[in-house]
C-alpha cells in the first residue's frame, strides 16, 4: 500500500535548516519509504513526540500514521531528535 507523506511546519523547519545534499537524500528516502512503511519504521516507545520513526543515516524522521497518511512531525539528527 503506498501512504501520501504530509509536513508539519516543524518538519519543513527541520528539513531546510540542512545542507541540500542531505535534503535530498533524506527527501529521496521518505518517498521509497512510503511504499514499503512497515519494512522500514519503527514503533517508538514513548510516543509523546510521535509514533513512529524512519532511520536515515545519521538522521531521524518521526511521525504518525493517519490512514494512508505519512505525517512528518520532525527530521533531525540523531544525537538531538529525542531531546526536548
Amino acid at each position: 500500500m503506498k501512504y501520501d507523506l504530509f509536513y508539519t511546519k516543524k518538519a519543513v523547519d527541520d528539513i531546510k535548516k540542512l545542507d541540500s545534499l542531505t535534503r535530498k537524500r533524506i527527501g529521496k528516502k521518505l518517498l521509497g519509504y512510503s511504499n514499503h512503511l512497515f519494512e522500514h519504521a519503527i514503533k517508538l516507545t514513548d510516543s509523546k513526540i510521535g509514533g513512529y520513526r524512519f532511520r536515515i543515516g545519521d538522521y531521524r524522521a518521526v511521525f504518525d500514521i493517519k490512514g494512508n497518511k505519512i505525517i512528518v512531525l520532525k527530521v533531525r539528527h540523531r544525537k538531538d531528535i529525542y531531546k526536548k
